[in-house]
């Protein structure tokens, strides 16, 4: 959420302030003052010199190296549930600003199928979550279901129905496929019933500095089959690890199984 990062931008840099100008200025003032007596500190320079380096911390880890996210929707599935906590890679994708999000040093760019946070044009105040399928210069077709690149379609193999527990019991008896790009596959869902609706069908041209992206649950996603392609500079990072899994609305709350899970 933007308005935490700001928050944690915001108070690392005021309680480093502090901390700095009672370590340049306002500590060797009170010492003058007290003689050979230590002059208590105030109580907002202890807080400050307290919170400063734990602030700090979670602010470089969570800006350039991992940041937590909680998925909200049924848009990933199967991939991601209702629940899942993940961790996301920041520097897969370039070395960013907080806040600003200005990449400053370049390191690598997404691949066809990597999964993928960022904030929609439409609500740049939102983290949301998809899987890449253009790449800048391709020509993206969603027709029949089915997924065409460059004119060559992707391989599909239905698995069977799928069983949902919890929040996503509502996608119980969809389709279960696996999805195959030319290096890599996943697993996708499609509701039958919505397959003469055509949901999204079309041709997306993915301009240079930009991608297409989709949600692996087909009939449940708002993605760039309704909103356009995804400007490179609103990527987050590339989501890697499920950490927990909470559901109360599923047995037992926690699915253990899926603790410590990649993301594919």
């Amino acid at each position: 959420m933007k308005w935490f990062e700001t928050a944690l931008v915001v108070l690392t840099l005021l309680t480093g302030v502090i901390w700095l100008l009672d370590r340049l200025v306002l500590a060797k003032a009170r010492a003058r003052r007290g003689g050979l007596i230590e002059a208590k500190e105030p109580v907002l320079v202890d807080y400050s010199k307290a919170f400063f380096p734990v602030l700090f911390v979670v602010l470089i880890l969570r800006s350039f190296v991992a940041e937590p996210f909680r998925i909200p929707s049924s848009s990933m599935m199967p991939t991601l549930l209702i629940g899942d906590f993940i961790l996301v890679n920041k520097f897969s994708y370039g070395i960013r600003l907080p806040i600003t999000n200005k990449k400053v040093i370049e390191i690598g760019e997404p691949a066809r199928g990597d999964v993928v946070v960022f904030r929609p044009p439409q609500h740049p105040d939102q983290d949301w979550i998809k899987r890449v399928i253009g790449l800048p210069g391709d020509t993206v077709e969603f027709r029949d279901n089915q997924v065409f690149v460059n004119g060559t379609p992707f391989g599909y193999e239905r698995l069977g129905r799928y069983e949902g527990v919890g929040q996503g019991a509502e996608m119980t008896g969809a389709s279960l496929y696996e999805e195959t790009m030319p290096d890599r596959s996943h697993q996708i869902l499609h509701i039958d019933e919505a397959a003469p609706f055509h949901m999204g069908e079309g041709t997306y041209q993915v301009p240079q500095g930009h991608y297409f992206v989709m949600g692996d649950n087909r009939d449940r996603s708002d993605d760039g089959r309704f909103w356009g392609t995804l400007p490179e500079t609103q990527l987050r990072g590339k989501a890697f690890l499920i950490w927990m899994n909470v559901d109360s609305q599923a047995p037992g709350w926690v699915d253990w199984g899926r603790i410590g899970s990649g993301i594919r």
